[in-house]
């Protein structure tokens, strides 16, 4: 059964302990962490503390690779690299979510690709290189990243879809999901409005359904061929006022992807045949 997990970026800037209760009142499988500023996302044990408690596997790190986390693990984006691999080695999670380089890394995007394969291997954690999108500057698209912000053209062996950045970059995500094939191995789960080249400037990262990605047609076509990967929110609740409301959009964003993956039936049956099943054993034992 396909795992939905949410991101700690879901609650941001609030810190992790909010995105594991939150996680957990929500309903989802587990969580991904995103190592940020936050020393807590920068240790196995505290994160590990919050798994036992909230009863929630860590099924993915995201390493520090936006701008605001530039100083987080020193400057080297290689090191970065390495020890998210380490850390989520040490929290059981099988999946490290990477971006591309930025243009100016030189040195890491012209190893980037063997950098990626040879952590991989070293540390037995899969790193999915996610899509990003071009940058726009005085109506003309820049070359931010290096190779490039399309891992479908990469020589990498494990993929993220985001739809946000997909709807920025004009992609359909449909095509991208058949065009990666097996290497589709991580899904953020999101949606966007449009394209740079639209006029859209941000990356909205808006609930699945409330954007016009084809986000539902993706998860089922996922579910019908046997995919086997994780599907992760990474929604902005950063609009809502209460706690009740931002768990509400939480709450939302977790029942699409129940009913796109054919879950909420399939959960229900697994429900009525393990309570069968509990029925009969009083039985057999006597």
């Amino acid at each position: 059964m396909i795992r939905v997990g949410m991101s700690t970026s879901c609650v941001y800037p609030l810190e992790s302990e909010h995105a594991f209760r939150l996680a957990k009142l929500a309903g989802f499988d587990g969580v991904e962490v995103m190592v940020t500023q936050e020393e807590a996302t920068q240790q196995a044990e505290p994160l590990l503390e919050l798994s036992r408690r909230y009863a929630l596997p860590i099924l993915s790190v995201h390493a520090p690779v936006l701008l605001l986390t530039h100083f987080v693990w020193g400057r080297d984006p290689g090191v970065k690299l390495t020890r998210t691999a380490e850390l989520a080695t040490a929290l059981g999670a099988g999946t490290v979510v990477v971006h591309p380089p930025f243009r100016w890394q030189a040195g890491y995007a012209a190893g980037f690709l063997d950098i990626v394969r040879e952590t991989s291997s070293r540390h037995g954690v899969e790193i999915a290189v996610e899509n990003m999108f071009p940058w726009r500057a005085a109506g003309r698209n820049l070359k931010a990243y290096s190779p490039g912000w399309d891992p479908r053209v990469m020589d990498c062996d494990a993929v993220t879809l985001d739809f946000s950045h997909a709807a920025l970059s004009g992609v359909d995500s449909l095509q991208f999901a058949d065009d990666l094939g097996s290497r589709l191995r991580h899904v953020h789960l999101c949606d966007g409005s449009g394209a740079i080249g639209d006029g859209q400037v941000f990356d909205e990262h808006l609930l699945p359904g409330r954007g016009r990605q084809p986000v539902a047609e993706v998860l089922e076509s996922l579910t019908a061929r046997g995919w086997d990967g994780a599907i992760i929110a990474e929604v902005n609740t950063r609009r809502a006022k209460t706690e009740q409301e931002r768990l509400d959009l939480l709450r939302e964003t977790l029942e699409f992807a129940r009913r796109h993956t054919h879950q909420s039936l399939r959960r229900r049956a697994m429900t009525r045949s393990r309570r069968a099943l509990e029925a009969l054993l009083p039985n057999h034992r006597r």
